[in-house]
């Protein structure tokens, strides 16, 4: 496999989920035709869009590297992943914020090798912002604004903020919650949750609900350059390629 360095590849990923991102908005701004996928989750034209920009682009950038995307997979078209890296893309991170307009929905990419998230970027085009991975450091960008390097918080003394999901509430969230000192609770959709944490607005970030590896592979691999930790329950890694590419509860942390 031959790759850009970490620079040339963060930008490059960067310039493809933007490019995401303009197709995204570009639906976002008319009238949101939703549909069902067979597994009762919603879908759109903006994420079959966004998919088909992102797969495309990858499949230039490394022809090699095997793409494993939502759509595709959902169709049935997951190629055979191997021993080797491999792509996770989630083209639109937050169907149901997307489709309620609150402006809470990413573009995420993400790089594996070794089962772990090493490269990745995070777009929230109605936002703006964007999180991610160059140089071995985690990066935020928002507002058109310079890019500046973001790290994982010590949680202050009177206690965490945690961050949980907008639309996937759970009572085992606030059973596990409850084992903490929280002083405040945030919600937020998509990855954006990984990248308040990475950024060092939340603490804590525990997801004990259904999740696929293409939800979370971008957002970890900031989260993780950030100085964080994604980890089961069990208090091991979260890891990927898993089979059928569907994840366990995990919880993100920053310090822990």
């Amino acid at each position: 496999m031959t790759l850009p360095d970490s620079n040339e590849l963060a930008a490059e990923l960067c310039r493809i989920a933007r490019a995401a991102g303009d197709a995204i908005m570009a639906v976002y701004q008319g009238e949101i035709a939703v549909r069902a996928k067979a597994d009762g989750t919603p879908v759109t034209d903006a994420d079959e869009a966004a998919e088909r920009i992102i797969v495309e682009a990858l499949r230039t950038l490394a022809p090699e590297v095997p793409v494993i995307a939502e759509e595709l997979a959902a169709a049935g078209r997951a190629p055979d992943i191997g021993e080797g890296p491999f792509w996770l893309v989630d083209p639109l991170d937050g169907t149901k914020e997307f489709i309620g307009r609150n402006g809470e929905f990413t573009v995420n990419i993400a790089l594996i090798e070794d089962g772990r998230p090493v490269e990745g970027v995070v777009l929230a085009p109605a936002v703006p912002v964007t999180y991610f991975t160059r140089g071995g450091a985690a990066w935020m960008a928002a507002n058109g604004g310079k890019a500046r390097r973001i790290e994982v918080r010590e949680p202050d003394a009177d206690g965490l903020v945690a961050v949980v999901s907008r639309s996937h509430y759970s009572a085992e969230t606030d059973d596990f919650l409850a084992g903490y000192t929280v002083k405040a609770e945030r919600s937020a959709g998509s990855s954006l949750k990984f990248g308040l944490v990475a950024c060092g607005e939340a603490d804590l970030f525990p997801r004990l609900g259904r999740t696929m590896e293409w939800e979370t592979a971008a957002g970890h691999a900031v989260v993780l350059a950030a100085g964080g930790s994604v980890r089961r329950l069990d208090g091991g890694d979260l890891t990927y390629g898993k089979p059928g590419f569907e994840n366990p509860h995990f919880v993100v942390r920053g310090v822990d």
